[in-house]
């Protein structure tokens, strides 16, 4: 009997271990991986599934890459991992990673140019991208058009600030040809100078074309455009100014303060998105000269000076109201 026993015991150990082979080589392929937090992970171009594996292990998505690799082998089938840039989440199994690689889960980066964004904003924006390398110089105001980019991991600044300026300049070329015949500008720079002022001076897009014909009729008439953030870029190159204008500010003598000019400031006062420049080659039309802030994010339009002082009025029972002065 005790012999029997003897004899069944090395093929119980042999099953033991088994079991725990078994739980080793599919426990290491589901379970939890070592990533301590999501990780971008980069695959190059042409690279076998043992150069990856390597890689994994050495930037500590997996632990071991011959583990990896014989399990991908034999459990993952054979579908080819991709080029490209993924984002491994916290914990990832090594499943999980290779589903990742293999399939369409291409990690995009992006950088946002809003609409009315100076170039010194942008050049901010671009040098705070970690991804990005290089340096720049702030690109030329009104250069820029205001869109959301795909850049590249490792990719130059300069190549980016390119793209966006080419963008600029097809999305001018192309709304240039589709010009209204009686606009108040003679050139595409003058017309993306008008257009960054008609952005600055309003955020609702049902105006736009509005403010664009108000400005059209100031510079055919010869009247100043009065248009206030052209008093503050010339002191903040289009950052916020924090605080209300001084009156000498008002007064002060430019090339860009249109209170103390007649005309366009020398150049824009930001980067103005497609549909401001549209708006300046496509105004309204409209005999109104005068506008104010109605208190709702939007403007009182008025022909006369004695509608727009009504107006102002108006203006300043609201700012009392809410405590402004």
């Amino acid at each position: 009997m005790l012999g029997s026993r003897r004899g069944w015991l090395p093929v119980v150990l042999a099953a033991v271990l088994l079991l725990g082979a078994l739980g080793w080589f599919f426990g290491g392929w589901f379970a939890a991986g070592p990533l301590a937090k999501d990780t971008s992970f980069v695959v190059p171009e042409k690279a076998s599934l043992g150069t990856v594996a390597a890689k994994l292990q050495q930037e500590g998505a997996i632990s071991s890459a011959s583990a990896f690799k014989l399990r991908a082998r034999l459990l993952a089938g054979g579908s080819p991992i991709k080029a490209g840039e993924f984002l491994l989440p916290k914990g990832a199994s090594a499943s999980r990673i290779l589903r990742i690689i293999q399939g369409d889960e291409v990690l995009r980066r992006f950088v946002t140019v809003p609409e009315g964004m100076p170039s010194i904003m942008v050049y901010d924006r671009l040098m705070a991208q970690p991804n990005l390398t290089g340096t720049i110089e702030v690109p030329a105001e009104g250069s820029i058009l205001p869109d959301t980019y795909e850049i590249q991991n490792g990719e130059a600044r300069q190549a980016v600030v390119l793209r966006m300026q080419a963008a600029m300049q097809r999305t001018l070329a192309e709304l240039w040809a589709k010009r209204a015949s009686d606009i108040a500008v003679s050139t595409p720079q003058q017309a993306v100078a008008l257009a960054s002022i008609v952005e600055k001076e309003t955020g609702k897009p049902s105006e736009r074309t509005v403010v664009a014909g108000l400005y059209s009729n100031r510079l055919k008439q010869g009247i100043m455009l009065q248009a206030d953030p052209t008093i503050i870029y010339p002191i903040t190159k289009g950052k916020p100014l924090g605080r209300r204008i001084r009156q000498s500010e008002i007064q002060a003598v430019n090339d860009y303060n249109t209170y103390s000019m007649i005309g366009l400031p020398k150049g824009p006062i930001t980067n103005p998105g497609r549909a401001s420049i549209a708006a300046v080659l496509n105004p309204a039309k409209t005999d109104v000269l005068y506008m104010v802030a109605d208190g709702t994010g939007g403007h009182q339009f008025a022909r006369t000076l004695e509608e727009h002082n009504a107006n102002v009025q108006k203006w300043y029972t609201i700012r009392k109201e809410r405590g402004d002065f």
